[in-house]
């Protein structure tokens, strides 16, 4: 599953894959169309409301999926995907209810042709770090980044982890092994709470975030790691090879890998001004 966040009007909804399909928060959508200053209360009210009326548990529309809250830490919570989100909405009185829904089918259908058509996704990555104003040179790491950890998680499927927690410390492994730090260790010291801590790696980071995870991929094949176990050891094994090499990079340059900077400062105005040089390097390429 891949815990990400869209936007509807300023409002953040998040969402998250699972079996090839978005399912959305029940409770951003509520904050995104209503003026709620406590949109769990809202959804409370909502499904007891309906079931009164109409006799109809909206609960059973919802599937329990865990989602990366305000505290960094993932919970289990009510989603949906597009067509019980739908039905959903019928029970929010809102002008907004139209535009969400336009929204709401074309985020589906995006996804339909990302599944027939793979290149879409990433071209739309490019557009989306690009109109935040990364530098061409980053993003092209961090699309390579994602297609390699894409290729190392559909190795750890078909071997046995199905479970988000195996999944979570296999990858912990692997940093700990490469950085000397788990995620959530890397992400305080970069000072990131929901942020994606990969969005706020810089080039090297990037590189040897990417060995490990190619090294634990290899590694993985080769021994054909079965179960959590296995594939534990494989991570392990992995994380040490991209670690190994750090340390020899820093003894060499005298400069630690291991960075607490961030892209928490691409403010508009920043982002304004890269993607007009990135424009002018695209005409002067042509």
């Amino acid at each position: 599953m891949t815990d990400k966040l869209v936007v509807f009007q300023g409002k953040q909804v998040r969402r998250v894959l699972h079996n090839n399909e978005w399912y959305f928060s029940v409770v951003d959508i509520i904050a995104a169309l209503t003026d709620s200053d406590n949109p769990r209360d809202y959804w409370y009210r909502m499904k007891r409301r309906e079931k009164e009326s109409s006799g109809i548990e909206l609960s059973t529309f919802c599937r329990q999926l865990k989602l990366t809250s305000s505290d960094g830490k993932s919970y289990k919570t009510d989603t949906v995907n597009t067509e019980a989100a739908f039905r959903i909405i019928q029970s929010i009185p809102s002008p907004k209810a139209e535009p969400f829904k336009r929204w709401l089918a074309k985020v589906g259908y995006e996804r339909v042709q990302e599944i027939e058509n793979p290149e879409l996704a990433s071209q739309r990555a490019r557009a989306l770090y690009k109109a935040k104003g990364y530098p061409d040179s980053w993003i092209e790491k961090r699309i390579r980044s994602i297609a390699i950890r894409d290729e190392l998680t559909d190795e750890w499927k078909d071997r046995g982890i199905k479970e988000d927690a195996e999944f979570a410390i296999l990858t912990a492994d692997i940093s700990k092994a490469t950085f000397g730090l788990t995620p959530s260790e890397y992400k305080q010291l970069k000072g990131l709470k929901r942020q994606n801590l990969r969005d706020h790696m810089n080039d090297l980071e990037l590189i040897f975030s990417m060995l490990g995870e190619a090294a634990t991929t290899e590694i993985t094949r080769k021994n054909d790691a079965q179960g959590f176990p296995e594939n534990q050891i494989a991570a392990v094994e992995g994380g040490t090879i991209a670690g190994n090499a750090r340390r020899q990079l820093e003894q060499k340059t005298g400069k630690p890998v291991v960075s607490g900077q961030n892209y928490l400062d691409l403010n508009p105005k920043k982002q304004i001004a890269v993607k007009a040089k990135n424009n002018l390097k695209d005409k002067e390429g042509k």
